[in-house]
């Protein structure tokens, strides 16, 4: 075997999602695989995923009912990128390859995959039978379409990837070139951005197509309102022999956290989506209810406009980074369920880092100095935008807004409606705001690319921050093959973003899914998503 394809290698075993993690190299399926040992992902603050017991022998039928946040708004997989429609997509469409509970690449619709010496040429099989819930065969060409139509798109969630060309071998293979490696693709392949729908849409209109979508995952659209509830029936044509088990699956939104609390209390829902830090030991110790946990790829943050008047001077940012305690705002605030973060990168990433960047850590006098140093010496009156209906956030926000005023800087919280939150900080209209970064895949790119590449979708979160050597590094990582060289490149590019904070970490929290105890078989993933196929009700 080539060093690339050592270097590249990574561990397969049959998981449990659609979409997204590690690097795997031709014949290495099946292979044992590990970060280098510099990079290994560290445990989570949940050790290990916390999933609800799968039955011996499963309740089937019924319906089970998630509240969720914020309402589905679209299907179309190669334009969307927040999690209310992405894990709603990913129930609907699948890939080629897909991550499990631990963040494992293992083949999905391929049955098997294999890159080849050079890491140009990328084949899949497809399993034998796939059919797409109308019962319509799916082909190697069905494929091809899917790929070309995200090449064309490009989307909040591109294919980075340089690719030569898109082809059907034959009915069930697919082969894809590449004009130059690109490390992170096979994990990007797993992303819900690629799964797998009709060739041309199935003779419909794209429009038609995308209100009453047809795909290879366990739900079909059954009824659907943008701005509130979506009911999903099971797809009778699922790969999964016997999947899913129950009949029914409705999206119910809940945009509060404690009406959310009080539903699942209730009994009125049978799990809830993004549960509430603070609320956590209560659901735990509940005589009918049970916290499900993962560690994440998520990482907490303050981010800065860099186009603002203040946050463009790097020693205002600076100042306010060494003014937050960032370990006691996370015990105060995650209970147990989080890490204070030291990188960018979630410790359940390689090459996060945690253990060797050296972050702008809780000194006030040093902050003032800071502060001092930059154009507003003697402080100034800011604005942070916060999504309203989220309570951890809102002390996220009171916290910082005290951290800035022992510095002088006046920092007036903007609570706003979630869809309102999303248009603003969209349009750059903030100076500061709390939000999250999210990995789409176990790959250190996959939130480096979307939070530092000013020519990007999201131009660097919507910071608009820009460094010429950081985005240098950035794509020097993606091309060189895992191991002590690229170790390199993302220790000096987050050791930059470390010093010029275009964005605090503050904490990397765990996932949590409330659910009743009657609940079995949800798997929680480290994207914040669950699978539902093997979901049942006991009675």
């Amino acid at each position: 075997m080539s060093n690339f394809k050592k270097a590249l290698r990574k561990s397969v075993g049959l998981g449990t999602l659609a979409a997204l993690f590690l690097v795997l190299l031709a014949g290495c399926s099946g292979s044992g695989n590990k970060a280098d040992s510099a990079n290994t992902a560290k445990e989570s603050a949940s050790p290990a995923p916390v999933q609800s017991a799968a039955a011996a022998e499963p309740a089937t039928g019924g319906t089970f009912v998630y509240g969720r946040p914020a309402a589905v708004t679209s299907f179309d997989l190669h334009n969307e990128i927040t999690s209310n429609n992405a894990f709603a997509i990913d129930k609907v469409f699948e890939s080629l390859v897909a991550f499990d509970s631990k963040g494992e690449i293992v083949d999905w619709l391929a049955k098997s995959h294999s890159i080849s010496e050079d890491g140009l040429t990328y084949t899949f099989v497809l399993r034998d039978g796939l059919k797409f819930s109308n019962g319509t065969e799916v082909t190697a060409e069905d494929a091809v379409f899917s790929l070309n139509r995200h090449l064309k798109v490009g989307g909040p969630l591109e294919i980075s990837a340089k690719v030569d060309t898109v082809r059907a071998q034959d009915k069930q293979t697919l082969v894809i070139t590449l004009k130059e490696p690109y490390t992170p693709f096979i994990s990007e392949l797993s992303n819900f951005s690629n799964g797998i729908l009709p060739n041309n849409f199935g003779g419909v209109t794209e429009a038609e197509f995308f209100k009453k979508p047809v795909g290879t995952g366990p739900f079909v659209v059954e009824s659907w309102d943008p701005a509130g509830d979506l009911t999903f029936t099971k797809n009778p044509n699922y790969w999964q022999e016997g999947k899913p088990y129950i009949d029914k699956l409705v999206y119910k939104l809940i945009e509060d956290d404690s009406q959310a609390i009080n539903q699942l209390k209730a009994g009125e829902v049978n799990a809830i989506e993004s549960l509430a830090l603070q609320n956590a030991n209560e659901i735990k110790n509940g005589t009918d209810t049970a916290v499900l946990t993962n560690g994440s790829w998520v990482t907490e943050q303050l981010f800065f406009n860099t186009l603002d008047e203040h946050f463009k001077d790097v020693h205002v940012r600076r100042a306010l980074a060494l003014a937050l305690d960032r370990d006691g705002l996370t015990k105060a605030l995650t209970f147990g369920y989080a890490q204070t973060a030291n990188s960018l990168l979630p410790t359940t990433i390689p090459y996060n880092g945690n253990d060797t960047i050296k972050p702008l850590n809780f000194n006030v006098d040093e902050a003032k100095a800071e502060l001092a140093k930059s154009a507003f010496p003697d402080g100034f009156s800011t604005k942070l935008l916060v999504a309203s209906g989220n309570s951890t956030r809102a002390q996220e926000a009171q916290i910082i807004q005290a951290a800035g005023q022992t510095i002088g800087i006046k920092i007036e919280i903007e609570s706003v409606e979630l869809a309102a939150f999303r248009e603003r900080f969209f349009a750059y209209d903030f100076a500061a705001m709390l939000n999250s970064g999210q990995a789409d895949s176990p790959e250190a790119n996959s939130i480096l690319a979307f939070q530092t590449d000013p020519k990007g979708f999201s131009k660097s979160y919507w910071t608009h921050y820009t460094n010429d050597e950081v985005t240098k590094l950035l794509y020097e990582g993606q091309k060189i093959a895992d191991g002590d060289g690229r170790a390199e490149i993302y220790s000096k590019l987050l050791q930059t973003l470390a010093d010029e904070v275009p964005y605090i970490p503050l904490y990397y929290p765990d996932i949590l899914i409330g659910a009743r105890s009657s609940v079995q078989g949800l798997t929680v993933l480290p994207n914040g998503s669950v699978r539902l196929e093997a979901v049942s009700i006991s009675k």
